[in-house]
């Protein structure tokens, strides 16, 4: 059976996913003066952090090259406040979904429900050790009931990201290393084609294979040995449980009854590719 943090990930995710593929939330924060898409995604999403230097945030994103981050921060929030990037994002994130959604689901009962059950959810995991879950937290909920939605799923997403980090860091799997596993399940081969890494120096890429072949992760083609499959299993297993505490403040009916009203919401963003 399908692990409820791992089924929550599957339904909420596509939801989360038109901060970063739909048109809305850029063309929000490009109206404030952000140069490029990346100014506009490390300001607005670091911005619960508060002003912090460049480090920490790439300790807190994690799986970002050495410099990336820098190459941003502070320099994004020097003439926009972060709360004004912030609100930018929810603003561009909800105005996709209700586009994508259509009035009639966006403004159903289910919806309604859907958004308050999550937000349940959302504001009940202990927050030590969750730096992005706990930043998020100290977010205002939104009234709108299309925008909290999609802020308590993008809380959520947070809490499973910080998750995610300590499982990579329990199979000692840096940030880069991340992104050739997540590549090679996904059947991109090489996984250096990745496009979350692509553009990343060759020097560094033939490193970081070089690294995961002497450790018999990957093999000298570049695919997934057995002992690196079966690490990437151990650590999605991992990530799936340290997922799971946001939902158990929900009552099993409960979670029956938001898995049944998120289902057709999900459905039909994934269907529009979460753009």
């Amino acid at each position: 059976m399908t692990p409820i943090a791992r089924r929550m990930y599957q339904l909420l995710e596509p939801l989360c996913l038109v901060t970063f593929f739909a048109e809305e939330c850029n063309q929000e924060l490009a109206a404030l003066g952000h140069r490029t898409y990346w100014d506009g995604y490390f300001a607005s999403r670091a911005a619960p952090l508060g002003r912090v230097p460049a480090q920490v945030v790439h300790a807190a994103f994690y799986n970002f090259a050495d410099g990336e981050v820098a190459r941003h921060i502070p320099r994004a929030w020097e003439t926009i406040p972060p709360e004004e990037s912030l609100a930018a994002r929810e603003r561009g994130s909800a105005a996709s979904l209700r586009r994508i959604l259509g009035a009639e689901l966006a403004g159903s009962p289910g919806l309604v429900r859907a958004a308050d059950l999550t937000a349940e959810a959302a504001r009940s995991a202990p927050t030590e050790g969750r730096v992005m879950y706990a930043a998020m937290r100290t977010v205002p909920v939104p009234e709108d009931p299309v925008a909290r939605l999609w802020h308590c799923a993008t809380v959520l997403r947070e809490h499973r990201g910080d998750g995610h980090i300590a499982a990579l860091l329990s199979e000692r799997i840096g940030g880069t290393e991340a992104h050739v596993l997540s590549a090679l399940e996904q059947g991109i081969h090489p996984p250096e084609s990745f496009g979350r890494i692509h553009h990343l120096p060759k020097e560094r890429l033939a490193a970081v294979m070089d690294g995961l072949r002497e450790r018999g992760i990957v093999d000298a083609d570049g695919h997934f040995t057995d002992a690196g499959r079966a690490t990437k299993q151990r650590v999605e297993a991992l990530t799936d449980d340290l997922a799971a505490a946001p939902y158990e403040a929900l009552a099993p009916a409960e979670l029956a009854e938001l898995i049944a009203v998120l289902e057709p919401i999900s459905t039909k963003v994934v269907a529009a590719g979460s753009r």
